[in-house]
């Protein structure tokens, strides 16, 4: 019995979590949850967007499985996402974006993995109001974690038998700042001897997404754009939903849908699960339950690629509970 931490998350967070633990348990896997609340209504509650306890609990077990957390637009408090991979550590996010046969979307056989920077970039979120009008965002960039996203990406490739990276930047324009991230990944290229590099401007890096997808196996980039270019990729395999996220420092792992909490959708029971589920399947893997990662993936596959039971973002009219059925059934 493993143990893992579970934060069930808001808006649909809890619903399509609701779905994954379903999946989980058909697969015969053995996990021990530590369910810990987050977001709105615990700082409504306590004060807090989430507990102290949260953190002691994730270092103890190393591996969290965490549902989408509402981040307040233009205002209100910090991001929890930014917040527990600052606080954890967690430098590197990578997102899966794999073409499910069968499924329509605008490409065929994408197979892309993106490695982004987690730590610092934008999303450091140091701004400050310079004068009446004008504020002033401040993109941190060190040569330390350029250094070490560069290195966990190309050992990734180097894992997972990749062989080409490609480094996105714009150090055209910020010639010190997303420089400095290109000459710090350039320079780890030739230790990996196996691995093709080149580098990218991030403006012409989604066009030719767009365009022709199948040139690109990893891409390295900062904070910002990493986030972009993961969902730009999601659309080009036909729905945010069927790509998994994870998000690993040292000796932690937290496991994550790529898409966001959806409050518009939550409490109608028609969100779209696939994301948790696959990455809750990637957690398996992670963990050692190999076999039960794999059915789990192959179950989500063949529902799909058959197209009778289709949740309602990628043209279907199944509910949540109806898809996660689908999926159960698929797992024999």
């Amino acid at each position: 019995m493993r143990k893992v931490v579970l934060v069930p998350g808001d808006g649909i967070g809890p619903e399509i979590v609701a779905s994954g633990l379903r999946v989980i348990e058909a697969s015969g896997a053995k996990i021990e949850w530590e369910r810990i609340e987050a977001g709105k209504k615990v700082l409504e509650e306590t004060g807090r967007t989430i507990p102290p306890k949260f953190f002691d609990k994730a270092m103890e077990t190393g591996v969290v499985l965490k549902g989408p957390i509402a981040t307040p637009v233009g205002g209100g408090f910090r991001s929890v996402n930014v917040m527990i991979r600052q606080r954890l550590n967690l430098y590197a996010n990578v997102r899966l974006v794999r073409s499910v046969p069968g499924v329509k979307a605008l490409h065929e056989g994408v197979d892309i993995v993106v490695v982004r920077e987690n730590t610092e970039g934008l999303y450091s979120g140091i701004e400050r109001e310079s004068s009446i009008g004008t504020v002033e965002t401040v993109k941190v960039t060190s040569a330390e974690a350029s250094e070490r996203i560069g290195r966990f990406a190309f050992d990734y490739a180097e894992a997972h038998a990749r062989v080409l990276m490609t480094a996105v930047h714009k150090a055209n324009i910020l010639k010190k700042g997303d420089g400095l991230f290109l000459t710090s990944v350039s320079a780890i290229a030739h230790q990996y001897p196996g691995i093709r590099f080149n580098d990218m401007m991030v403006d012409n890096a989604v066009f030719q997404l767009v365009t022709n997808p199948k040139q690109f196996d990893v891409i390295v980039t900062q904070n910002l754009y990493g986030d972009i270019i993961s969902e730009l990729c999601a659309g080009l395999i036909g729905s945010l939903a069927l790509v998994p996220g994870a998000n690993f420092g040292d000796n932690l792992a937290l496991f994550e849908a790529a898409h966001g909490s959806a409050p518009l959708i939550a409490g109608r029971g028609i969100a779209n699960p696939t994301g948790i589920i696959l990455s809750a399947a990637w957690m398996l893997n992670h963990i050692g339950m190999s076999t039960e990662s794999q059915s789990i993936v192959t179950a989500v596959n063949k529902v799909l690629g058959d197209g009778r039971v289709l949740p309602q973002d990628m043209g279907g009219n199944a509910t949540t509970k109806e898809f996660t059925d689908a999926l159960i059934d698929a797992l024999g």
